[in-house]
C-alpha cells in the first residue's frame, strides 16, 4: 500500500478590526510601500513552494479586500468570508471551509495577517523541525526580557522569572484533524492561538526557534520596525 502524499495548508485569519492601532481602517489593509500589509503577508505563505494553498478568512462584507489586489495570489489562495468575532472563532470557521479537501493528517499553518516578513527561513526550520513531530509546533523566541507584575496602580509587585518562557509567534503548525478537533472541544473557552487550544485538547506543541524579524504589526511603531524588516530583506535579496 502506498502511503498519501501528506500536504501543507496555510491559513490566515484576517477578520479582526486592529482596534489597538488606533486607525480608521482594519490594520491588516494599512499601507506599506503602497501595499496593504496583508500583502506582504500573504506574499510569504503563496510563494512558498512547499505550501499546496493559502486560505484567508475574512469578515463577512469586508470592504477593503476588493481593493488588495487578489489576482496576485488567484493561483493558490482562496478568500473565505467566515470571520468570527474572534481569531480562534474565524480560525475554526475556515478549518470547516477546508473540510472535504484536507485530510485529517494534513499540516495546517495558521499564520497572523499582521506578521508580514514571515520569511522562507522561518518557514523552512519550522517544518524542518515540526513537520515528523506527532503533535506539531509553532515558531517562539525565548523571552529575553525583565519581567515585572504590576498591581492596579502600575506600580511593580514583583519580578518575574523569565526562565524557560516563550514569546509564541506564527505559523503555528498543526495536523488538520487535531487542530479542528482541538478548537471544536474549546467551548466557552477562548483560546488566545492555536498552540493553546492544544494545549488543552493535552497537547504539548514543539517550540521552533524563530527570531525578532518575524514582528507582529499591532501598534503604530510597530509599522515602521516592519518596514525596516521588509527594506533589510530587499536590499539583501532574501
Amino acid at each position: 500500500m502506498v502511503n498519501r502524499m501528506v500536504n501543507f495548508y496555510a491559513l490566515v485569519p484576517a477578520a479582526g478590526s486592529g482596534s489597538r492601532m488606533g486607525s480608521a481602517i482594519p490594520k491588516q489593509y494599512l499601507p506599506i510601500f503602497g501595499k496593504p500589509l496583508i500583502y506582504y503577508t500573504l506574499s510569504a505563505l503563496c510563494d512558498y513552494p512547499g505550501i499546496a494553498r493559502t486560505y484567508v478568512v475574512l469578515a463577512e462584507g469586508d470592504k477593503h479586500w476588493e481593493h488588495m489586489g487578489e489576482q496576485r495570489f488567484s493561483n493558490n489562495m482562496e478568500a473565505l468570508f467566515r470571520g468570527g468575532g474572534t481569531r480562534a472563532e474565524s480560525v475554526l470557521n475556515g478549518l470547516k471551509a477546508m473540510a472535504g479537501r484536507t485530510a485529517a493528517d494534513d499540516w495546517v499553518l495558521v499564520h497572523d495577517a499582521a506578521r508580514p516578513c514571515l520569511s522562507r527561513q522561518h518557514l523552512d526550520r519550522l517544518i524542518r523541525e515540526a513537520g515528523e513531530d506527532p503533535v506539531g509546533g509553532l515558531l517562539a523566541v525565548p523571552v529575553a526580557d525583565t519581567l515585572k507584575r504590576s498591581d492596579e496602580g502600575s506600580r511593580v509587585v514583583r519580578t518575574e522569572s523569565r526562565e524557560s518562557l516563550w514569546q509564541a509567534q506564527t505559523p503555528q503548525m498543526f495536523r488538520y484533524g487535531l487542530l479542528l478537533e482541538a478548537l471544536s472541544k474549546a467551548g466557552d473557552r477562548v483560546p488566545t492561538d492555536e498552540a493553546q487550544a492544544m494545549e488543552w485538547a493535552g497537547h504539548r506543541p514543539k517550540l521552533v526557534l524563530g527570531d525578532s524579524r518575524n514582528i507582529k504589526v499591532t501598534y503604530a511603531e510597530d509599522l515602521e520596525v516592519a518596514k525596516m524588516v521588509l527594506t533589510a530583506e530587499l536590499e539583501g535579496g532574501e
